[in-house]
C-alpha cells in the first residue's frame, strides 16, 4: 500500500504507531543487558547523546523524504531524488532500509515468541518457586525445542499480520492506539512499584555514575547501533509511516516526542529491571537472557510476583509486537509496490517469508549452533550485521542524501518550520551526523 492511499487518521494515531515502532524490545529487552554489557551509566550518557544529536536528525530525515516520496522507502527516495535532479539509484537506501527491517524481523520475531510464551508462564504460574538454576533450565529447555520456539514464533507473526492486513487505520492505528497507553502505564507502575522493593538507589547509582575508563570504541559503536535500532532508525518503517502523514503535521515536533518518549522507556525500563538484579543479588551482565533466566528469580521471590511478572512479560509483549508492525510494515509497502499485488496478499506473503526464515534462527539456538561462517552462527550474523553495519551506514547514507543531495527549497518546504531551526537541523545532518557516524562506523569496524 503506498502512502498516498493511505493517511493517519490523527496525530496522536501517527505518534502512537511510531513510538511503538522505536518503543520496543530495543528498550526494554535489549537496553537493559546492552548496558550491563558495556559498563552502565557511561553507556548510557553515550547512549543519549547518540540518540538526541544524531537520532532525531536522521529521524527528521527519514519522515521527510517518507511524506515527500509518498510511498514504499525504496521509492520514496527515488522519488525524491529524481525531484532534485539526483540519480534514482539513490532508492537503494531505501532498499538497504527494507533488507534491514526484513534481517532484523527473522530474528526479532523468535524473540517476541519467547516474550509470548513467558507471558503463558506468568499467567499460568507466575514462576512460583523457580531458582536460579530452575530458571536457566527453563531457558535452557525452551531453546532445545525448536517445535516449541517455531509455535510461538507463529503465534507472534500471526498476530502480527493480522494487525497489518487489517490495514492503516483500522488495523495498525487500532491496535496502537490500545497498546501504547496500557504499555506505557504499565511501565510507569511498574517502576513506581520497584522504588519502593529494594536495589532502586544502587539502580540509581548504576545509571547516572559514569566510569569513562571502561568507554572504548565499541562500547561507542554499541552506544550508536542501540540508538539506532531502538529508534528504527534506517529500516525502512519510518519513511514508509512517514509516507501516510498528512501535511501539516510538523515532522520536527514529532521526531523529538518520538525520540523523547523512546529515551524515556528505555531509561524506565532501566527502573523496572535494575532494581529486581541487584535487590536479589542476580547477574547484571547474563547478555539476552537477562530477562528470561534473571528476572523469573526475582518474580518467585517478590511480594505480589505472580501479578507483577503478568503486567511485565504483557508490557514487553505489547512492544514487541508495536515493534514488529513497523518492521513488517516497510516490507508490506515494498512487497506491495514491487509486485504490483493487493494489501491482504501482500501481508500473507511477508509473514509466511518471515515465518519460514525464522525457523533458521530457531535452528541456530540448538540443531545448528556449531554450524558458522566466519566464526558466527546465523543469530550472530543476523544480529550483528544489521547493528554493526547496516543501521549505521544506513543513517550515515540518508544523512548525506538529506543533507547534501536534497534541494534545500524542497526540505525545507516539507519541514514547515522556521528557518532557525530548519538551519539547525541541517548543519547537525551536514557537519555532525555525516562525520561522526563515518567516525564511528569505520572505528568500530576496524
Amino acid at each position: 500500500m503506498a502512502g498516498g492511499s493511505a493517511h493517519w487518521s490523527s496525530r496522536f494515531a501517527f505518534v502512537m504507531a511510531s513510538v511503538g515502532f522505536a518503543v520496543g524490545l530495543g528498550n526494554i529487552w535489549r537496553f537493559p543487558y546492552i548496558t550491563g554489557e558495556n559498563g552502565g551509566a557511561a553507556f548510557v550518557l553515550i547512549y543519549l547523546l547518540c540518540a538526541y544529536a544524531i537520532g532525531v536528525p536522521c529521524l527528521i530525515a527519514e519522515l521527510m523524504i517518507g511524506r515527500r516520496g509518498g510511498s514504499s522507502a525504496p521509492k520514496s527516495v527515488e522519488v525524491v531524488a529524481r525531484e532534485s535532479g539526483r540519480s534514482p539509484i539513490w532508492s537503494w537506501i531505501g532498499g538497504m532500509g527494507v533488507f534491514t527491517a526484513f534481517t532484523i524481523s527473522v530474528v526479532y520475531a523468535v524473540v517476541v515468541g519467547w516474550v509470548l510464551k513467558y507471558l503463558f508462564s506468568a499467567l499460568s504460574t507466575g514462576f512460583a518457586g523457580v531458582d536460579a538454576a530452575a530458571a536457566n533450565q527453563s531457558f535452557s529447555n525452551m531453546l532445545d525445542d525448536s517445535s516449541m520456539m517455531l509455535l510461538w514464533t507463529v503465534v507472534g507473526t500471526l498476530i502480527t499480520g493480522g494487525i497489518i492486513f487489517a490495514g492503516v487505520k483500522d488495523g495498525i492505528e487500532r491496535a496502537v492506539t490500545v497498546m501504547m497507553p496500557v504499555m506505557f502505564v504499565l511501565l510507569i507502575g511498574l517502576g513506581i512499584y520497584n522504588a519502593f522493593t529494594g536495589g532502586f538507589m544502587t539502580t540509581l547509582e548504576w545509571l547516572f555514575t559514569p566510569d569513562f575508563s571502561k568507554v572504548d570504541g565499541s562500547v561507542v559503536l554499541a552506544a550508536v547501533g542501540q540508538a539506532f535500532f531502538s529508534l528504527s532508525i534506517a529500516m525502512g518503517g519510518m519513511m514508509t509511516y512517514g509516507s501516510y502523514l498528512p501535511k501539516d503535521f510538523s515532522i520536527v515536533g514529532g521526531a523529538a516526542l518520538i525520540v523523547f518518549a523512546d529515551t524515556m522507556v528505555a531509561l524506565l525500563a532501566g527502573f523496572v529491571v535494575f532494581p529486581m538484579v541487584f535487590h536479589f543479588g542476580l547477574d547484571m551482565s547474563s547478555g539476552a537472557g537477562l530477562i528470561f533466566q534473571t528476572l523469573p528469580v526475582a518474580f518467585a521471590q517478590m511480594p505480589g510476583g505472580h501479578v507483577f511478572s503478568v503486567f511485565f512479560f504483557l508490557m514487553l509483549a505489547f512492544a514487541g509486537i508495536t515493534s514488529l508492525v513497523g518492521l513488517l510494515e516497510s516490507v508490506t509497502a515494498w512487497f506491495d509496490e514491487r509486485f504490483d499485488v493487493n494489501r491482504h496478499l501482500s501481508v500473507a506473503a511477508v509473514v509466511l517469508i518471515v515465518t519460514v526464515c525464522s525457523i533458521a534462527s530457531v535452528l541456530s539456538y540448538n540443531v545448528w549452533s556449531e554450524v558458522r561462517i566466519a566464526g558466527m552462527n546465523f543469530n550472530d550474523i543476523a544480529e550483528d550485521l544489521p547493528g554493526k553495519v547496516l543501521l549505521p551506514l544506513g543513517g550515515l547514507m540518508i544523512a548525506v542524501f538529506a543533507g547534501w543531495r536534497v534541494l534545500r527549497t524542497h526540505s525545507e518546504d516539507e519541514l514547515n518550520t522556521n528557518s532557525t531551526a530548519f538551519v539547525t537541523w541541517r548543519a547537525l545532518v551536514r557537519y555532525l551526523v555525516v562525520p561522526a557516524i563515518a567516525v564511528i562506523l569505520v572505528s568500530g569496524l576496524i
